[in-house]
């Protein structure tokens, strides 16, 4: 019990350092910011949920001492939270299959267990994505405008700041910045809190405390249910005020979530590749370099939930059935 409560605090407390290292102003504290949920994920996925919440509970605690109740709140919502609850999504699961019979005398065989989908727990990292990026704005303001004014206000002096000269053309770039701003934070959202549950994934089946097997990555697939939410988050893109803003923002999140499903149908269409490993690569470093190509991969993941296009092509891999005597 004591070595638990040891992991849960250091787990805390290296996530609570990670998140304050942001006040320093470095540049590397921008990597440890987005790096914080780290250490409690691999608690939550290596020693249990309970591990995650005491030392989630006691880092924000700390931080509240230290830094006040705003940063208080910020670690537990942005950082505590999803650590918790996606560590015990991925260790989630459900006995399959029928049950051993009362009466049986032979030794009962293991379990068959079927884990929470991958696709899920996606849904679930564009849902935290996105409430922590309204979150963060709303310490901007409580409306469109007065969250807008500040983003621009805050962009405006760094520009200045670097480029004491900066005309009228900077002005509309801002303009242009301040408007896919929200969006943008929640695609980084998205994509660090992925990262820190795969890495912190990585880290505890590395170590032999992963107590699942490792999931199929290819077979990840959004609920059907989230092209009618994405549907619906679009159309209110167009209606304004706050209420556009936080559509915007779900609209990022969900279509990032497409993107990853995205890569898992461009890593089943290519398994008939002889050099699948350098298509792979090539699309991943494209991706990565210059960024705007991930609307090729929601494309993707939005045609195969339409379409079905992994379905399709699994089911011309599978080999003839044998013909019957």
């Amino acid at each position: 019990m004591m070595a638990f409560a040891l992991i849960a605090l250091i787990a805390g407390a290296a996530s609570a350092l990670m998140f304050a290292s942001i006040v320093s102003g470095a540049l590397i504290s921008l990597v440890l910011f987005y790096l914080a949920p780290l250490p409690l994920m691999v608690a939550a996925i290596g020693w249990g949920p309970l591990c995650a919440s005491i030392g989630g509970i006691a880092a924000a605690a700390g931080l509240g001492a230290l830094f006040g109740l705003p940063y208080c709140i910020a670690f537990a919502v942005t950082v505590a939270l999803p650590a918790w609850w996606l560590g015990h999504l991925v260790l989630l699961s459900r006995r399959v299959g029928p049950a051993a019979p009362e009466g049986a005398t032979e030794p009962a065989a293991e379990p068959e267990l079927e884990w929470y989908p991958v696709g899920r727990i996606l849904l679930w990292i564009a849902g935290f994505a996105a409430l922590t990026t309204i979150a963060v704005l709303l310490t901007l303001g409580t409306d469109a405008d007065t969250i807008i004014g500040t983003l621009k206000r805050g962009l405006m002096r760094l520009l200045r700041a670097t480029d004491p000269q900066a005309s009228g053309e900077a002005d509309q770039f801002v303009d242009a910045l301040v408007r896919v701003a929200p969006a943008a934070a929640t695609i980084v959202a998205m994509m660090t809190l992925t990262l820190n549950l795969w890495l912190s994934a990585k880290v505890t089946a590395t170590s032999g405390r992963l107590h699942r097997p490792w999931p199929d990555m290819k077979t990840a697939e959004l609920p059907p249910m989230t092209l009618v939410a994405l549907c619906i988050a679009l159309a209110f893109c167009f209606t304004g005020g706050l209420l556009a803003i936080v559509a915007q923002i779900a609209t990022a999140a969900l279509m990032m979530g497409y993107a990853l499903t995205g890569f898992a149908v461009l890593h089943t269409l290519t398994l008939a590749l002889k050099s699948r490993t350098f298509w792979l690569g090539s699309a991943y470093a494209v991706v990565v370099v210059f960024g705007w190509p991930v609307i090729a991969m929601v494309i993707l993941g939005l045609a195969d939930a339409v379409f079905g296009f992994r379905e399709r092509f699994l089911r011309t891999r599978q080999p003839p059935p044998l013909p019957t005597p």
